[in-house]
């Protein structure tokens, strides 16, 4: 590409950077009010994530345009088609995140709603705290280029998971017990599972960030694999330098 061409491709790349980070931060309140429909069914939180539901979606559709014609118009290649495709990859992922906390929502309503649907004591918070603290570190590490922090981001999903089963076993367990959890529990799974796929969306976009900063693919690899080359590309460039 010519210099002139170069230097607008990085306006184009930035203008894009800057709308996804956006998303980010719209998405991390969609999960901090699904959360808080699920604490004490707050009808205004419910509102605003169905409101954001539907700005997330129409940022996917004009991020995806801007990627579109990015790449017809500027052709990039090497590095700059590398950023391209993580970005666009990056998008998808983010735009799940915004359905399941709006899934979330949706399902702690539908508890609300029905005052028989007892519902079980069953701490949740956490879960979410840890994967909207994922998104916020998956954003940062995008942000920055920072691969080291992408690769934390892979390590704290199996926490999620973990976390999650562990959510799980306590449910069944209250809706063995007691038949009247057993409505508004399985209301609860949905939520818990909602959580643990938001966690996952979050560790597939910081395996893109690995991937835009080092060209390598590090998805169905494993945290070590992940961890293990992001620590040697590392340490390869600070000898170099």
């Amino acid at each position: 590409m010519t210099e002139h061409t170069t230097k607008q491709f990085d306006v184009d790349i930035d203008q894009i950077r800057s709308e996804l980070l956006r998303m980010g931060g719209i998405v991390q309140s969609m999960i901090r009010d699904a959360m808080q429909v699920v604490t004490d069914g707050d009808s205004a939180a419910l509102e605003r994530v169905r409101d954001n539901e539907k700005l997330v979606n129409k940022l996917e559709v004009e991020i995806d345009e801007r990627i579109t014609n990015l790449i017809a118009l500027r052709q990039p290649a090497a590095v700059d088609l590398r950023i391209v495709l993580a970005v666009s990859k990056m998008l998808t992922d983010m735009e799940r995140c915004g359905d399941e906390a709006e899934n979330i929502a949706r399902r702690a309503n539908r508890i609300y709603e029905d005052a028989s649907r007892f519902v079980p004591d069953l701490e949740l918070q956490h879960i979410a705290m840890a994967v909207i603290n994922m998104l916020n570190e998956v954003m940062d590490s995008f942000a920055r280029h920072d691969s080291i922090k992408a690769a934390e981001v892979v390590r704290h999903d199996k926490q999620v998971d973990k976390e999650w089963k562990s959510a799980v076993r306590s449910l069944v367990s209250y809706m063995i017990e007691d038949p009247r959890t057993i409505s508004g529990g399985i209301d609860l799974l949905f939520v818990a599972r909602s959580l643990e796929r938001i966690g996952d969306h979050c560790k597939n976009m910081s395996e893109r960030v690995i991937f835009m900063v080092h060209g390598a693919d590090v998805r169905h690899q494993g945290v070590k694999a992940a961890e293990r080359l992001v620590r040697e590309e590392t340490q390869g460039a600070d000898r170099e330098s």
